[in-house]
């Protein structure tokens, strides 16, 4: 493969011996399933739709490691059913919310995610979402599209262009930071806030940042902290000349609440790629002009599925057939639960 692969630990494990079965619980990139087949034994759904519970549960039953999507739900009871012999969950996603760690970590099984390969594409779909709304990108499709009448005047069409706005960052991880790089060569102005970052150059209070900003884009994980963190109270804090752009996890926002703000015209515009209740979508935001939305789009380019799979590809391969506990393993402590078994 020519997509990196992390570095394993220098960790030993228990190898069992045989061929380990593991279940591909989506269509995976080509590439990527080939390189799966070289070494394990492959139940391979062959669908991009996630496989229906009852069928996941089902086939999961004496797996050596699952390769899962934020689909499917990760939790005790798919645990139990996939039984003793499970050593590894590696979820094709940065995002773990979806998969109970505690309960995985509890049952002495391993959980890797997709670190890093997702944080170029989706800081690059964050800024584009950000010009889209702001130049009118989308609007001007649909009216073209649409067959209206059209003529270039000094008044058609006018948006606003990122050099000299504040671009308001809620959550300053890789992603955001990488946002906030790529937006300062747009001219900028960068803050952010992250509730251990106080005294870091550019942090604000959230209350101050949402007042501040002209862009808010949300870059958080989805915790039970940050569930509906942008609720009215937050987007009453903004300035009716601002935009929300969200690439993190859909629940971040309550989306009835953004409806309100933006058919009320107390705030500017949204940009979304994530869902409340995704894939639905309110069905407030689809009747309203001063909206972007697009499907999830954030990783979407191949060589960013290609890296997360190769991901996958590292950590099955160190936990299952070499022994090894690969970097992207995020409760090593698990490891050392089954042992002592």
């Amino acid at each position: 493969m020519t997509s990196r692969e992390p570095p394993a630990r220098a960790y030993s494990r228990r190898v069992v011996a045989g061929t380990p079965r593991v279940l591909v619980s989506c269509r995976f990139p080509d590439r990527i399933r080939q390189e799966l087949r070289r070494g394990f034994e492959l139940d391979e759904h062959e669908s991009d739709e996630p496989l229906p519970r009852a069928e996941l549960l089902s086939r999961a039953a004496g797996a050596r490691g699952l390769a899962v999507t934020p689909a499917d739900r990760i939790d005790a009871e798919l645990l139990a059913a996939a039984g003793p012999g499970l050593e590894i969950v590696a979820t094709f996603s940065v995002g773990v919310d979806h998969v109970d760690l505690a309960a995985a970590t509890e049952r002495g099984v391993l959980v890797a995610n997709t670190p890093g390969a997702t944080t170029a594409p989706t800081a690059e779909l964050t800024l584009a979402l950000a010009l889209g709304l702001l130049r009118r990108v989308a609007e001007g499709d649909r009216l073209v599209r649409a067959g209206r009448p059209w003529r270039l005047s000094p008044t058609f069409m006018l948006g606003r262009g990122l050099a000299g706005l504040t671009l308001g960052l809620v959550g300053f991880g890789q992603i955001g930071r990488e946002v906030g790089r790529l937006a300062e060569a747009f001219g900028m102005r960068v803050v952010h806030h992250t509730r251990s970052g106080r005294g870091e150059s550019g942090w604000l209070p959230l209350g101050e940042l949402l007042a501040s900003a002209d862009v808010v884009s949300l870059h958080c994980p989805l915790t039970e902290e940050t569930r509906h963190l942008i609720d009215a109270a937050a987007l009453a804090r903004m300035k009716p000349s601002a935009v929300l752009v969200n690439a993190a996890r859909g629940p971040v926002v309550d989306e009835g609440a953004l409806v309100e703000a933006l058919a009320a015209g107390t705030l500017a515009g949204a940009a979304l790629d994530v869902y409340e209740r995704e894939p639905d979508v309110h069905p407030g935001l689809l009747e309203l002009e001063n909206v972007v939305l697009v499907p999830h789009l954030g990783s979407a380019t191949a060589q960013a599925r290609d890296e997360m799979g190769a991901y996958c590809v590292a950590a099955l391969r160190g936990v299952l057939l070499d022994g090894r506990l690969p970097e992207n393993v995020l409760n090593p402590q698990a490891d050392r639960r089954r042992l002592a078994r």
